[in-house]
């Protein structure tokens, strides 16, 4: 599979289970309806596909330059830190205005669902790479 299409079923995929993900995590952490927190799901999983293709490309270039090859749990850590930190600083002012409620409530939400996806972002590319092998960066 070119690296390509390898971002991109990757992206897809992550972003299609995580939507549920999601949409189950803010409804038990918030009093919005299940139709409101599975739109905001949506919108998050829009916006962390792009992310994750940018992200993900950005990352696979420094991963390259690396002496040492494979993905290491510490890799792995660092990949799923850094991009649920870019997704904080990308979509918490959207959750804060849609969900009416103020930055800091948006924020500790948020920080609910980093709590939840930084276990499924290493699982699923755990699995995603034992099913489709490591990208070539990391050969």
């Amino acid at each position: 599979m070119s690296p390509a299409h390898r971002k991109i079923l990757y992206a897809v995929s992550f972003e299609t289970l995580g939507t549920l993900v999601a949409s189950l995590g803010l409804l038990a952490m918030t009093d919005a309806s299940a139709g409101s927190s599975f739109l905001v799901s949506v919108i998050g999983a829009t916006v962390a596909l792009c992310w994750s293709y940018l992200f993900n490309t950005l990352f696979e270039a420094w991963e390259k330059r690396q002496a040492t090859k494979g993905r290491s749990f510490r890799r792995r850590t660092i990949h799923a830190v850094l991009f649920e930190g870019g997704m904080v600083v990308l979509f918490v002012p959207f959750m804060a205005w849609w969900l009416g409620v103020s930055l800091i409530e948006a924020a500790i939400y948020e920080a609910g669902l980093i709590l939840i996806f930084i276990v499924y972002t290493y699982v699923f590319t755990w699995g995603f790479d034992r099913i489709f092998g490591l990208p070539v960066s990391a050969r």
